[in-house]
């Protein structure tokens, strides 16, 4: 089976069919919906917040900032501690610093990590999501 790409007329054909709007206002709801989307979330804070929660949606990613809660660390470090090999730690590690959740410390030819917000771990503490 095909699927099919729905267009924007169609999706506001649905509305009308619906009830959501009459068929007389239905380009001026589309960009009064348009401009809502546009206030309430602000482009470049959505594409921080989905970077920290692509971050956050890993396990190695979680126990790697479990640990660094604890004290900072150099990768060497964090592999021993997670069986990872160096490519695999350094990657979430990376990920971690992109998303603004750890930061890195060079120390010659070490790096060493630790988290940037303390608050953040603290309210991650307090979520029992079971």
């Amino acid at each position: 089976m095909e699927s099919k790409a729905v267009t924007s007329g169609e999706r506001l054909a649905r509305l009308i069919e619906s009830g959501r709007c009459p068929p007389s206002d239905a380009p001026e709801y589309a960009n009064e919906l348009k401009r809502v989307a546009e206030e309430v979330a602000d482009v470049q804070i959505v594409e921080k917040q989905s970077r920290v929660f692509k971050a956050l949606a890993d396990e190695t990613r979680l126990r790697i900032l479990w640990l660094l809660e604890v004290r900072e660390l150099c990768v060497c470090e964090v592999m021993v501690a997670l069986d990872l090999t160096q490519p695999t730690a350094s990657h979430h590690l990376g990920l971690l610093e992109n998303a603004g959740l750890v930061k890195a410390r060079k120390e010659g030819k070490w790096v060493f990590y630790r988290v940037t917000n303390p608050n953040l771990m603290e309210k991650m503490h307090r979520m029992n999501l079971l």
